[in-house]
């Protein structure tokens, strides 16, 4: 049987959704023109990655969080959580690519993720692999576990096809819940849950840049989040109340991002930097590495030498890259 969620597009949601779009705008326009696109996607990484955990349980704060992310060790923590950490800064990285690319959700696709999500963390056999019993949370008792593969099945035909026609926060927000309230997995089914309603923004081409922190937003309004989940089920699957929830949580993100770059830019006293596109793409392979040498620069961008530093020259004077090593085997990185 098809999955239909059943939702209104209440007038609270219109207005949500319009300026949205106008913020979206905004931004995009706003940070493609500075600097600091990589510390907005790093910030929004680390406050993602604390907010989900937090949730969960997991007490480090932010800043171990950050320390953890720059390579750091706390030698102090607990074992566990800094493994939770590790695994959702590499879960938010994988879905970062994913995103990047478009293209559908599936079985496989979620499975990797929880598997990313909790490795070392659960059983291994438990680990991507959907849960082979019931389980309870709180009053609520999700579907047994002989029904969880073809719950899934009809929620990802779902995602993969209509739920294209509905703008991006809608179709996160019920992706979100459903998602939670099938609770495939035998543990970490809100982590996975979180990233799984960022994939969808990411996938939807509605935060192709990674700056939003909305898992942020949930740890710090954790009670009306559990709230909003919960009267889904008591208003009989009507989602339209949580959906505006979950649209609120985007606009104060989102708002935090706007106030954030325009204190990056009154900082940085630099002029604005027009990206061209292999730079973003530059941008994008700094990011995810630990740095390149001139000759990887231009292997992966297809220019040649004097191109590349066309390419680095700009970034370098803007503050957004740097080179560190000597003059044989130096690299770039981001600053």
């Amino acid at each position: 049987m098809p999955y239909k969620p059943s939702f209104t597009v209440s007038p609270v949601l219109v207005k949500a959704i319009e300026e949205m779009a106008v913020g979206r705008d905004r931004l995009v326009t706003a940070a493609v023109r500075v600097p600091w696109v990589p510390i907005l996607q790093k910030e929004a990484r680390e406050k993602n990655t604390h907010g989900s955990t937090s949730i969960e349980g997991n007490t480090l704060s932010l800043e171990e969080v950050r320390m953890l992310d720059e390579g750091k060790d706390l030698l102090s923590a607990a074992e566990k959580e800094k493994r939770e950490v590790r695994n959702y800064l590499d879960a938010l990285r994988r879905i970062e690519k994913a995103g990047a690319r478009g293209g559908r959700i599936g079985h496989h696709d979620v499975l990797d993720l929880h598997g990313v999500v909790m490795a070392g963390i659960i059983q291994a056999e438990l680990a991507g692999r959907y849960r082979p019993h019931g389980v309870r949370v709180g009053s609520h008792v999700p579907p047994p576990p002989g029904k969880v593969h073809d719950l899934m099945t009809e929620l990802l035909a779902w995602v993969n096809g209509p739920a294209g026609d509905l703008a991006p926060v809608i179709s996160s927000a019920i992706l979100h819940f459903r998602f939670e309230d099938i609770h495939p997995f035998a543990d970490g089914n809100g982590r996975t849950g979180r990233l799984l309603a960022l994939w969808e923004l990411y996938r939807r081409g509605f935060d192709t840049l990674h700056v939003f922190s909305v898992d942020e937003y949930y740890w710090h309004n954790r009670q009306a989040y559990y709230r909003a989940l919960q009267e889904v089920r008591t208003n009989g699957g009507d989602l339209t109340h949580w959906i505006e929830f979950v649209a609120e949580a985007v606009l104060a993100t989102m708002r935090q991002v706007l106030k954030r770059t325009a204190v990056l830019t009154g900082k940085s006293g630099r002029e604005p930097v027009v990206l061209r596109p292999k730079q973003e793409r530059l941008l994008e392979l700094l990011r995810d590495t630990q740095g390149m040498s001139p000759s990887q620069i231009w292997d992966a961008l297809k220019v040649s030498r004097q191109g590349a530093m066309d390419l680095l020259n700009p970034l370098m004077k803007a503050g957004m890259v740097k080179r560190v090593g000597g003059k044989k085997y130096g690299k770039y990185i981001l600053s």
